[in-house]
């Protein structure tokens, strides 16, 4: 008897435990059920879609670069006998640099102008003969040709000569000497570098948005990194009529007020370009909520816990903000980080 008790007793507490551990498993999977459900909701950044008043400045960098600079080669053969400026020197358009030994084209010189002497002698006795009958026209038009030819070397001859004294063809400074007394030149020797920096040029690039607002002659503000508290004055000279390989624009800014040479060739420097606040509030949204890029005008707007794929035509960009013409209004909620997790109708959770 006691035996059927205790294998009841045993039926009944196997029971009670496939009944305790069958209700656990359902609570277990209506928790994971649940969990899975709000799992389904993607992380993302978002922003709210506003009205502002813009600024319109942007800056750009660049470097400072000399109004010229220009390289001084040897147009001859010969040997410097003197040097008669050095690096630091300021020169002005015509002075004399240096001077390359001249006693051969000196005798070459004389020898054309000899020459030529000859040249005019025989001319006019020719024209002499012909009156006469002496000659023919032939022989006289020889001895025109002759002159003329004799007169082009001998100007030849002069011009050489000139070219053995080394002269500025700027007002500058002498950036770099390369030659001293006794040094042997030949044509296309680099004897000075010469710098004008009375004006500076500052070289900067700006993208096709900005580029469209620039004009030349348009006055503008310029910093230098090594005076962050100074500004100087500017003023645009070239715009490129075409995009680099980085599809930017080059545009030459030049710097008139350079008050005791403060500013240098090398330095870096940076332009303002705009005209500060806009008169008339516009609807924005960051640049990183657009899609792919501005260009593809496509945003994930926030409806409710729900992500909706909406088009909008993106105006003018603004540093980090985008203008929206169409599509949003103010006070909508666009996703600005995880769209890529995204499709239309993806639940979403918005993070700070």
């Amino acid at each position: 008897m006691k035996k059927v008790i205790y294998i009841v007793i045993g039926i009944a507490v196997l029971g009670l435990g496939a009944y305790i551990l069958m209700k656990n498993k359902e609570k277990t999977e209506a928790e994971t059920a649940v969990v899975s459900e709000k799992n389904t909701a993607v992380m993302v950044r978002t922003a709210v879609v506003k009205k502002e008043v813009p600024n319109t400045d942007y800056v750009s960098n660049g470097t400072f670069e000399p109004f010229q600079q220009l390289e001084f080669p040897a147009e001859n053969n010969g040997r410097v006998v003197r040097v008669l400026v050095d690096e630091g020197d300021v020169v002005r358009k015509g002075q004399v640099l240096a001077v390359i030994k001249g006693d051969q084209l000196n005798i070459e010189l004389q020898n054309a102008q000899a020459a030529y002497q000859n040249a005019i002698t025989d001319s006019q006795r020719y024209e002499n003969a012909f009156k006469t009958g002496g000659v023919t026209k032939q022989q006289l038009d020889q001895a025109k040709l002759a002159l003329v030819n004799a007169k082009a070397r001998m100007d030849q001859a002069r011009i050489t000569l000139g070219d053995a004294n080394i002269k500025s063809s700027i007002n500058g400074i002498v950036n770099k000497r390369s030659v001293e007394p006794g040094t042997v030149v030949t044509p296309g020797t680099v004897l000075f570098e010469l710098v004008d920096v009375s004006k500076l040029k500052l070289k900067v690039t700006v993208n096709e948005q900005q580029v469209s607002t620039l004009k030349t002659g348009t006055l503008v503000t310029v910093k230098a990194s090594v005076f962050p508290d100074k500004e100087f004055k500017g003023k645009v000279t070239f715009i490129a009529p075409k995009a680099d390989a980085s599809l930017n624009f080059p545009v030459e800014i030049e710097i008139a007020n350079n008050p005791g040479n403060e500013l240098k060739a090398g330095m870096y420097g940076s332009v303002v370009f705009g005209e500060g606040k806009s008169q008339q509030a516009i609807t924005t949204i960051p640049r990183n909520a657009f899609i792919g890029g501005v260009g593809n005008n496509q945003v994930f707007v926030v409806n409710g816990d729900v992500a909706k794929l909406t088009k909008v035509t993106s105006g003018r960009i603004y540093g980090e903000v985008v203008e929206v013409l169409e599509g949003l209004k103010e006070g909508d909620v666009v996703v600005t980080s995880g769209q890529i997790n995204l499709q239309d109708g993806t639940k979403v959770t918005a993070v700070k």
